[in-house]
């Protein structure tokens, strides 16, 4: 009898699995089904680095929100990352256990916030006071990199203070029995110990950020041209996706599909990038 349950409990895990592993499977033959025939009949060349999207003129080129994916993202990350780290180590070594609870619960209902309010958030805090800082319109680029950041910070505070939590107390314990003041201790010897997770919690920040879209598409400003300046308007990849997908048909739909696969590729580079420099820290190691 205990040897059929558990025959059992293996054929649902092994049905668990194999489903999330089809449904990832499925997503990508419908992306590049659909996005690779568009591409070639545009052009690899010109639909990955051509500067104009017109699809009224037939021009399909998406190399603007390329970039300017790739900048609100690097920004955000520059402005979210150290306030990350430093609250997660905030929360693992400083923080009082009264007002543990409390901080534990506001960065878990943070993760729980959905995108659209951070927008509102953005389009009615943010961008007026972009407005009056630098007397211009407000929906910029550095206005939604600051929104990304506020809104990837409990992605990279969760795991990366589970990380620190992880690194064995005789790290903390024997850097101070050598010496070394308790900031030293954390930032020298159990942060490098804990690498892996924190650069895990990054990556899933970056996906965040670079997935993300109703937020982005309220307060960016949404022009389809190459960044001009973190107090200009941009378009990502993601946004040109959503405004233009309600209507578009033909070649134009295709095209829309194409950039999904687009971003697709760029967060399984970003995923292999970071599991080749994990599997290199740990070889050094």
């Amino acid at each position: 009898m205990k040897l059929n349950k558990e025959n059992g409990m293996k054929w649902v895990f092994f049905l668990a699995a194999f489903t999330s592993v089809l449904a990832v499977a499925l997503i990508c033959i419908f992306l590049f089904a659909g996005g690779v025939p568009a591409m070639a009949e545009i052009g690899f060349g010109d639909f990955l680095f051509g500067q104009k999207w017109k699809p009224g003129n037939n021009l399909y080129g998406i190399f603007p929100m390329i970039m300017g994916s790739i900048c609100v993202t690097g920004v955000s990350l520059l402005i979210g990352v150290p306030i990350a780290i430093f609250t997660s180590v905030f929360m693992a070594a400083y923080c009082p256990k009264k007002i543990y609870p409390i901080c534990q619960a506001a960065v878990n209902l943070m993760s729980g916030v959905p995108s659209v309010v951070y927008g509102f958030f953005g389009l009615v805090l943010i961008v007026p006071l972009m407005n009056v800082m630098t007397g211009k319109d407000g929906s910029t680029m550095l206005t939604a990199s600051i929104l990304l950041a506020i809104m990837i910070l409990p992605t990279i505070i969760g795991v990366s203070e589970t990380a620190i939590r992880s690194v064995p107390e005789h790290y903390y314990e024997g850097s101070l029995a050598l010496g070394a003041t308790k900031e030293r201790s954390l930032f020298s010897v159990v942060l490098p110990a804990a690498r892996s997770g924190v650069i895990a919690g990054i990556v899933l920040g970056i996906g965040r950020a670079i997935g993300e879209t109703m937020a982005v598409i309220m307060i960016a400003g949404n022009q389809p041209r190459m960044p001009k300046g973190l107090f200009k308007g941009v378009r990502t990849m993601t946004a040109n996706i959503v405004l233009e997908m309600g209507y578009a048909t033909d070649l134009h739909r295709e095209a829309l599909i194409a950039t999904g696969v687009v971003l697709f590729v760029f967060i399984l580079i970003i995923n292999l990038a970071v599991s080749l420099l994990n599997r290199r820290a740990n070889h050094e190691q």
